[in-house]
């Protein structure tokens, strides 16, 4: 396998009970075996993307000391602006080369939340760029709720297990600039080696080159999907709560060849997170003798928590 396997999510909608089987067989197959798949047949349309992409660009060209009033103390980095270098793979003291952004849940007025979630950071330079941007966060969570429910059906939950949890649940929407490299980088990449947090992360911007997986073999492969998928992979959070059915697999961006220094990128990841109360307690449909309980127990919100600190978001 020298790339990730594509789906299509047309499969898991159709009204046919064997194309809807496929669909789980395949994705559930794919996350034992490599954690990532290449989807296509989401909800985000060509139209979104594009306004999408526009609104993030011109944010990260607006000048450095206009960028910086949204980047907000006391947040952890869950909302706003979050600058050049600040974030670092587990166990790396080097930065990542790039800036980035982030949106975050605005619950539905019945939620009945247990906890509150900061309010987003309102660009008053951008006029549409709040408004595009949770455009895209509603219909990358819409097409997660889908992947989870066929996931669920894979390890043989109820379909609508993940539903509850899933929805109005701490996702994040992430807008990444990796600028041009002027200088040769010390140690430091547009993004380390390292495993989502989160339940699955949907990723926008792949197709632009630099995303590397690491196969169980211990190669690394591209991951390269068609201009209209999107990629998606399997956090830590569902491999601990799937005692290691399902597998986080250890991914990066690689700095692109030299002649290539000049050019920026720009990706738009969607870290889809549970509501903080789920428990990550490991399924018992994924306990056996040969694959006994891997993991403590622990909350989504403890375990978000915890992790916040080892990158270096949280101090």
């Amino acid at each position: 396998m020298n790339n990730i396997p594509s789906v299509d999510l047309a499969d898991f909608l159709s009204d046919d009970p064997q194309r809807k089987q496929k669909f789980v067989n395949e994705i559930g197959k794919a996350y034992e075996e490599i954690g990532f798949v290449a989807l296509k047949n989401h909800f985000l349309s060509d139209n979104l993307v594009d306004e999408l992409y526009k609104e993030v660009k011109n944010f990260f060209a607006l000048p450095l000391e206009t960028k910086r009033k949204y980047e907000i103390e006391g947040l952890a980095g869950q909302r706003g602006y979050i600058s050049f270098g600040k974030e670092h793979a587990k166990g790396k003291k080097e930065g990542d080369l790039k800036e980035f952004w982030h949106f975050g849940q605005e619950a539905s007025k019945d939620a009945n939340l247990t906890e509150e979630y900061p309010e987003n950071v309102q660009v008053e330079e951008l006029p549409d760029f709040n408004h595009t941007g949770m455009e895209a966060y509603r219909m990358l969570e819409k097409t997660g709720i889908y992947v989870l429910r066929a996931l669920a059906l894979y390890l043989g939950l109820d379909e609508f297990y993940f539903d509850h949890w899933a929805s109005n649940g701490n996702s994040i929407l992430r807008p990444i600039h990796y600028p041009p490299i002027t200088e040769e980088p010390k140690g430091a990449v547009r993004a380390g080696a390292h495993g989502d947090i989160n339940l699955i992360t949907l990723l926008m911007g792949a197709s632009t080159g630099g995303l590397q997986v690491l196969r169980k073999d211990g190669e690394w492969i591209d991951a390269i999907p068609q201009e209209d998928e999107l990629v998606i992979n399997v956090g830590d959070m569902l491999e601990r709560h799937t005692n290691n059915k399902l597998r986080s697999t250890i991914h990066r961006v690689v700095n692109p060849p030299r002649e290539q220094w000049g050019t920026p990128r720009y990706s738009i990841p969607f870290f889809m997170h549970p509501r903080s109360e789920m428990p990550l307690n490991c399924l018992e449909e994924c306990i056996d003798e040969a694959n006994p309980k891997a993991y403590e127990d622990i909350t989504a919100g403890e375990f978000l928590d915890q992790r916040l600190r080892e990158i270096g978001l949280k101090k």
